[in-house]
């Protein structure tokens, strides 16, 4: 008996049937894939530079509290955050922005007025204008942020 080299009905449809679903599967899988996996591949940026007010506004030697949000994206996770900054403008040069975050146990801390410094309400830390370390339990000065002035605006740099 000699073999056929024929194909047969039933082979032709099982190898037809089989190209077109691998090519099915090729065509829903990749992107399927990318989909998933993309979101966590991606690379983020995470400093920004933030305006937080024209500099003419801002009261010369008198911090000023100015509070912003921000959002990010990490892979599929999406945070906003509050963040709040004192802006000080010295009589001459350029201002300066402080955290409002203690350095000891990250409370919010407050611009006295009449003691001229600024006081952490949780376990009594006092800064001075510049943001050193006057009293109390913090271990370093206020967190100074990067800043620069473009047209007039101030931008910091978080």
């Amino acid at each position: 008996m000699t073999k056929s080299t024929d194909m047969s009905r039933r082979e032709f449809v099982n190898l037809t049937v089989g190209a077109v679903g691998t090519v099915m599967v090729v065509c829903v899988g990749i992107p399927a894939v990318a989909y998933v996996l993309g979101p966590g591949l991606k690379v983020n940026k995470s400093e920004t530079w933030v305006p937080v007010g024209e500099v003419a506004d801002f009261t010369p030697d008198v911090p000023t509290l100015v509070s912003f949000t921000r959002t990010t994206v990490n892979g599929w996770e999406k945070t906003t955050n509050s963040y709040g900054v004192y802006v000080t403008k010295p009589q001459t040069g350029d201002p300066y922005v402080l955290s409002n975050v203690c350095t000891h146990l990250a409370c919010r801390v407050t611009w006295n007025e009449e003691k001229f410094e600024y006081v952490c309400p949780c376990h009594d830390g006092l800064f001075n204008i510049q943001g050193d370390v006057v009293g109390g339990p913090p271990p370093k000065p206020l967190v100074r942020y990067p800043t620069k002035i473009e047209d007039g605006t101030l931008y910091i740099q978080v």
